[in-house]
């Protein structure tokens, strides 16, 4: 599946309950349920494994929030367009 993707930097606690970390991404739980594992496809090729473990306000539908520990990192980022499959879904009980 495309998404849009977006970089955050504030860490936290996510709404899963565990602190905000690289490795980290912020999904809709109705799209991608806390939980789920999805390996990332950038446009350039390069592919990274996340948790969603994260939601947010703005994120809705089929964006995704990537945490990165440095704020510049975030700001670089900016605003892309990724693609996304799960390689494990959320268990029956986080969804």
């Amino acid at each position: 599946m495309r998404f849009t993707a977006s970089a955050y930097c504030d860490g936290g606690t996510t709404k899963s309950g565990t602190p905000a970390r690289q490795g980290i991404v912020a999904a809709d739980p109705r799209v991608l349920p806390i939980g789920t594992i999805i390996e990332v496809r950038h446009m350039d090729g390069r592919t990274a494994t996340y948790v969603v473990a994260d939601t947010g306000a703005a994120v809705k539908g089929r964006h995704l929030d990537i945490f990165m520990p440095s704020c510049a990192a975030a700001k670089r980022f900016g605003r892309r367009t990724v693609t996304a499959r799960v390689t494990r879904a959320a268990p029956a009980q986080e969804r």
